[in-house]
């Protein structure tokens, strides 16, 4: 008897449904599984078999033949496990239950245990947009699911469990999931804090305008001088993740298979800092089955680089387009998988391959060429798209021992929310994601502004890449000040944090 149990494929941020097709018919005993699985797809027919049996039921003893449609389409992963177990019982008459508008997601243990799996997010999503009414998920994936409204999830620790609710034995029982988000909390856990930083005034400052508009910032200086300090204590000072934002970050750990279980919404901005070995597939992802990369983890949080001229320069040159477009596109033979990656680009870099060029205690040892070679590791065309170049200095004994009272990070949290609730009340996103006529519309500086801007382009050889960003660095700097207006100092401190090179 042919039966259909439904599930649903994961590609990149959505899903598209998928039928479980059981036929089983007389022969020699064999199961067969079509339409395009996988390996793990593949063997899911031995976990099925030993599920069944501790879950006193019984495997048929003849043809199985299970189709996973569309056929055209590759399947992935382990979570049709449940879903051909139960297709199985129903076409050989072993239980009855009415499979409309049910879809099933989970992946078997040999004892009939449900085990977690990736991508529940989007799959719920597409169940609910396909009129599905309710949904079956390991416990461990309850919480997840029921982040999308409109579907019932049903909870189910084991095969068993599934079928004592399917078959009238057990309630019908939907998981609630408790209404815990605050958008308004704080914003990172992080032990580091503004005020555990003494000196870097300058590099502070660029942070805290990073922070408020998404900006890109490059801090340059030698070894031991804050770097990594000062970029691991900017996660202290971003607002927390809108609920819109959080369910964007949470599909995406979702998929990859990152979301800790039991665990529903990613509540705190990402911080990726991969190493500078990372090669290119790592960072903007892909892969047979495209995953996503660093950069598209590090989307609505911070991507931090440090030692950025080690990375491998075709490495560091995928970061043009997502950079400038906020989306990455991965294409592969099978299919081509857009994933989000709007976020703040963070770096950080010695000025030399010794580290101590312009320093005014160490001398630098590196020879021109090296000098020379060490600077053009990282092109021109991506330092175009950085808003912000600081220089972060040796410390002083006196710095590093001054015990004055620094503002810390709460009070600078402050002024970035208050600034980036200005930019949503404009248009609904940051500063950075302004395209031309936004720009045109919202960054137009007073007179003096715009005459030292016009002075700027002709000394500085600004291209028009970097005039926008100027303009929208600018608008940034007017916003922390709460002015309407984009004055000429606001203009006049967004050209100082461009590159020494332009001057």
């Amino acid at each position: 008897m042919l039966q259909k149990i439904y599930s649903a494929a994961v590609l990149g941020l959505s899903a598209e449904l998928v039928e479980i097709e059981t036929d089983i018919s007389n022969g020699l005993p064999a199961t067969i599984i079509v339409g395009l699985p996988d390996a793990a797809i593949r063997e899911s027919k031995e976990r099925v078999k030993s599920s069944l049996k501790h879950s006193s039921t019984q495997f048929p003893k003849s043809r199985v033949a299970v189709n996973l449609a569309p056929a055209d389409l590759p399947k992935i992963g382990t979570h049709y496990d449940l879903p051909i177990a139960v297709s199985i019982l129903l076409s050989s008459g072993q239980m009855q239950f009415d499979p409309a508008g049910k879809l099933f997601v989970g992946e078997l243990a040999l004892d009939g245990q449900l085990r977690p799996v990736s991508g529940v997010l989007v799959i719920a999503e597409a169940a609910r947009n396909k009129g599905f009414t309710t949904m079956f998920v390991p416990e461990e994936n309850a919480y997840e699911a029921s982040l999308i409204t409109g579907i019932n999830i049903v909870a189910v620790s084991s095969l068993a469990a599934v079928l004592r609710v399917l078959q009238g034995f057990s309630p019908e029982v939907y998981f609630t999931r408790p209404d815990d988000f605050d958008a308004q909390g704080e914003s990172s856990t992080t032990p580091w804090d503004f005020r555990l930083i003494r000196g870097q005034e300058m590099a502070k400052r660029a942070l805290e305008i990073a922070a408020a508009g998404s900006h890109n910032v490059l801090m340059s200086g030698p070894p031991g001088s804050g770097k990594t300090l000062l970029a691991r204590a900017l996660a202290s000072i971003l607002p927390r993740l809108s609920e819109g934002e959080a369910l964007e970050a949470t599909k995406i750990y979702s998929i990859s298979g990152l979301l800790p279980a039991k665990q529903g919404l990613v509540r705190e901005r990402p911080f990726r800092s991969p190493h500078h070995t990372a090669s290119g597939i790592a960072l903007v992802g892909g892969g047979t089955d495209p995953k996503p990369g660093e950069i598209t983890l590090a989307h609505r949080g911070v991507l931090f680089l440090d030692e950025f001229p080690e990375f491998h320069r075709d490495v560091l040159e995928s970061l043009r387009q997502p950079l400038e477009d906020g989306i990455i596109n991965v294409a592969r033979a099978t299919r081509s998988v857009s994933f989000p990656a709007k976020f703040m680009l963070i770096a950080a870099q010695n000025p030399c391959p010794c580290g101590f060029a312009g320093d005014p205690e160490k001398t630098c040892v590196c020879s021109p060429t090296q000098f020379l070679r060490y600077q053009k590791k990282i092109s021109g065309p991506l330092l175009d798209r950085i808003d912000l170049h600081v220089e972060v200095p040796r410390l002083s004994f006196e710095k590093i021992e001054d015990e004055t009272e620094l503002e810390d990070s709460a009070a600078v949290r402050a002024r970035v929310m208050a600034a980036r609730k200005l930019q949503q009340e404009r248009f609904g996103k940051t500063n950075s994601e302004m395209g031309i006529k936004e720009i045109k519309e919202f960054c137009r500086p007073d007179d003096a502004g715009l005459m030292l801007l016009r002075s700027a382009v002709g000394s500085q050889h600004l291209s028009a890449r970097a005039y926008h960003r100027v303009l929208k660095l600018a608008r940034t700097i007017a916003d922390l000040a709460d002015s309407a207006i984009i004055r000429t100092h606001h203009v006049a401190e967004a050209l100082m944090f461009r590159p020494k090179a332009e001057l």
